[in-house]
């Protein structure tokens, strides 16, 4: 089921908030942003929560400023150091909104654009479908960038987003969501939460948080979740928290990979995260401090965490990283699966 509700209107184009249900969960989102802003799923004894960061209402994701709640990252998703790139000769200059970098796509990026939607329906999915054109110098990135965007519930509790892009121009292109999880219901931070990464490698960063081109085995660091861990123990190890990329491939492929599997072992959910990608931004909420969020929450640090399914941040500047790149007549295809399960 499917239910569609028009609850503002940006830049002269209706907004509106959908509800996905297949009856036993609910994805709620909005054309804005390609937000999703409350995933409603049962615990262990069948009490329902939602369990990602959010505000009271989609009105407030126009007005207030927030840390990519949900959003759809683009058109470069992570940082770009030095807030530019260079394509065949030719220097590239973006937005520093972050220190002297440019994050999840500079001032107006794909968060901050409203998506032309249709909903659909069919025997295994509900979902909506929205579409967005990225004009050529927008936000500094050459190039008529047409995007689409899928997001749909299936009957087996995998919330499922896809992407579609083609450019007209050469251009570079790294999209995601960003949603922020908290498989306990924000009852508490994130930190008795336990993890596994199927990543055998993460990419370092400098003191702003970009990498520095090494690609590092995790073995004998606290990024080394190849089994099981309590969140809260490697954050101690690491000194605060994690904000890197995990090395899912060194190469792409259209395979969905198995990145991730996340336990909140107090109310039994499980959340499995799949994709057909190259790596993840691992986030722990580090900076999240004091954040007023949905039904009168305050949201402190690591009180929720982002999995970005992504090509590795600030690859433009790195040889040895897989290439950002997209040519005309390319298409740029990405697939992410967040599947939902409870353990008794």
């Amino acid at each position: 089921m499917i239910k569609a509700e028009q609850v503002a209107e940006h830049a002269g184009q209706p907004v509106f908030q959908y509800i996905l249900d297949n009856g036993t969960m609910q994805v709620e989102m909005s054309n804005f942003g390609g937000l999703i802003t409350r995933i409603i799923v049962p615990d262990k004894n069948g009490n329902k929560e939602n369990i990602a960061l959010t505000f009271d209402t989609v009105e407030e994701y126009l007005t207030k400023a927030n840390p990519f709640f949900g959003a759809t990252a683009g058109r470069v998703a992570n940082r770009i150091g030095g807030a530019k790139f260079e394509l065949d000769g030719k220097t590239y200059g973006l937005a520093k909104n972050n220190g002297n970098n440019t994050l999840h796509g500079g001032n107006e990026g794909f968060n901050k654009k409203v998506w032309t939607p249709e909903t659909y329906t069919n025997d295994s999915v509900v979902g909506v479908k929205m579409s967005y054109l990225s004009v050529d110098g927008e936000e500094g990135y050459p190039g008529n960038l047409q995007t689409t965007l899928w997001m749909e519930l299936t009957t087996d509790n995998a919330l499922r987003i896809r992407f579609e892009s083609e450019t007209d121009q050469k251009t570079i292109l790294n999209l995601t969501n960003h949603t922020y999880f908290n498989l306990g219901g924000m009852k508490r931070d994130v930190q008795d939460h336990e993890f596994q990464f199927w990543a055998d490698a993460y990419t370092p960063v400098d003191a702003e948080l970009i990498p520095t081109g090494e690609i590092k085995d995790v073995t004998g660091t606290p990024f080394d979740f190849r089994t099981p861990k309590i969140l809260g123990e490697q954050i101690a190890a690491n000194g605060g928290g994690f904000d890197h990329n995990m090395v899912i491939k060194r190469e792409p492929s259209d395979e969905m990979t198995h990145f991730v599997r996340v336990r909140h072992p107090e109310s039994g959910r499980v959340m499995d995260m799949y994709s057909d990608n190259v790596g993840v931004q691992f986030y722990t909420g580090n900076f999240l401090e004091g954040f007023a969020g949905a039904e009168g929450k305050t949201y402190g640090k690591h009180w929720g965490f982002c999995l970005e399914s992504q090509n590795w941040p600030d690859a433009i500047h790195h040889d040895n990283f897989p290439s950002p790149v997209l040519n005309p007549g390319e298409k740029y295809e990405h697939t992410i699966e967040y599947r939902f399960s409870v353990e008794k």
